[in-house]
């Protein structure tokens, strides 16, 4: 079992019967000396997102999640079809909802990981950092430093984030699935 203290970033249990994992987690003292948990869960199966407070007394169920590897093959109206690393032949399809913000840094045969939960697949995770190559991106231009050095580049699987006045198109960056930002630019041959 959980307290609402152990709900911390990126821990899955169970409320309201459904899995859900924590996005954000904060403490905050009420009057009185009660203490709050504000977090922000998303359900593991429906992948929608909800404010939530908690209270001191509160306790929570470990989510018994299986994981696994699995590999992303296309999108199509919404949907979007993985296969199984071990057993490619083996496939199965999330709707964008599930998927989330995940979906803006899927690109063809990259790895992910699976969820299961009472013995159906409900979502996947990707990788903390993902490499993707830059499509487009506007020249920087010397002086401009209105925006903190920084220039809006679309990536190859359409997502737009912002990265420093050097990285050009057809670079290859890192960037971090969970908050969406720039990490760094990846060397040739790395």
């Amino acid at each position: 079992m959980l307290s609402y203290y152990e709900l911390r970033k990126g821990v899955q249990f169970i409320y309201e019967g459904q899995p859900y994992e924590v996005l954000e987690f904060r403490q905050m003292g009420k009057s009185q000396d009660v203490v709050v948990a504000q977090t922000k869960i998303r359900n593991l199966i429906t992948g929608r997102v909800l404010p939530k407070n908690f209270h001191q007394g509160e306790v929570f169920e470990e989510a018994d999640l299986i994981k696994f590897h699995a590999k992303f093959i296309y999108a199509n109206r919404g949907k979007f079809v993985f296969a199984y690393t071990d057993n490619p032949g083996k496939r199965f399809e999330l709707i964008e909802e599930q998927v989330g913000d995940a979906a803006k840094f899927l690109k063809l045969n990259q790895e992910v990981e699976g969820i299961i939960f009472q013995d159906k697949i409900i979502n996947i995770t990707l990788p903390v950092k993902v490499r993707l190559k830059v499509k487009e991106s506007p020249p920087g231009v010397k002086g401009d430093r209105s925006q903190g050095g920084t220039k809006a580049a679309t990536l190859e699987t359409g997502a737009v984030v912002q990265v420093p006045l050097f990285v050009e198109s057809g670079n290859t960056i890192e960037v971090n699935t969970e908050t969406g930002e720039y990490t760094r630019r990846l060397e040739k041959g790395e």
